[in-house]
């Protein structure tokens, strides 16, 4: 069960990565009508919202977007900040969705922002002291180990909320605001629901990583 698990939490991985980049570089070749770049939709639909002193910024990398709220800034991957397609100004929208959510101080994103720390010290401490504790025979160290993955677990169950909802307030302005066509609209859905699948799947991993552990370990005592 232990190696079939593994092989379980690879496969819905591979498989939520394969759907968002699939519906990626499908939609990111099909142009909007208003062939706005998703840097021009970012900064009006920010200026719309009253958030004129949220910055919009190019960075590197493949679907590397993101949102800042220690910079007060919206991150775009070039090819969605230049781009014109469906996908670039879908991206764009969802981004802007979690500067609204700053704005609004969002609950989940709170609670989110509070957990940063202690998730940056359990992805270094977790799996650290699950090996010592293997190396010396330390059930006890083992544990915390595990306790340390369930915060990464609580961290990332918190995160769907997050997501989904930035993705909501997306196609709602992008539908209202006229920034796609009803057409469009559907294209920059499945882009969306693609990608907060892979958050998804994130949890489904970490939640069959967490009791193979259980289950490798649960039985130990210490000597």
């Amino acid at each position: 069960m232990y190696y079939s698990l593994f092989f379980v939490s690879v496969i819905i991985t591979l498989g939520a990565q394969i759907y968002v980049n699939s519906s990626y570089s499908k939609y990111s070749k099909v142009k909007t009508n208003h062939e706005e770049t998703g840097e021009e939709v970012a900064r009006r639909i920010l200026d719309t919202a009253g958030l004129d002193d949220v910055v919009v910024f190019e960075t590197s990398g493949l679907l590397s977007d993101h949102y800042d709220p220690r910079q007060k800034a919206v991150f775009l991957s070039s090819s969605n900040f230049n781009g014109t397609s469906i996908a670039s100004v879908a991206v764009a929208a969802h981004e802007c969705g979690h500067a609204i959510q700053h704005r609004d101080k969002y609950l989940f994103m709170n609670v989110r922002a509070a957990l940063v720390p202690f998730v940056n010290i359990s992805s270094y401490a977790g799996y650290f002291a699950i090996l010592l504790g293997c190396l010396f025979g330390a059930i006890n160290l083992i544990w915390i180990g595990i306790l340390a993955e369930c915060v990464i677990l609580l961290f990332q169950v918190i995160t769907l909320p997050v997501e989904f909802n930035a993705s909501s307030r997306a196609l709602i302005v992008l539908e209202k605001d006229n920034y796609l066509t009803k057409k469009e609209l559907k294209g920059g859905k499945t882009v969306l629901t693609a990608a907060a699948l892979t958050y998804v799947a994130s949890v489904a991993t970490t939640l069959i990583e967490v009791f193979r552990l259980i289950l490798l370990f649960g039985g130990r005592r210490n000597d």
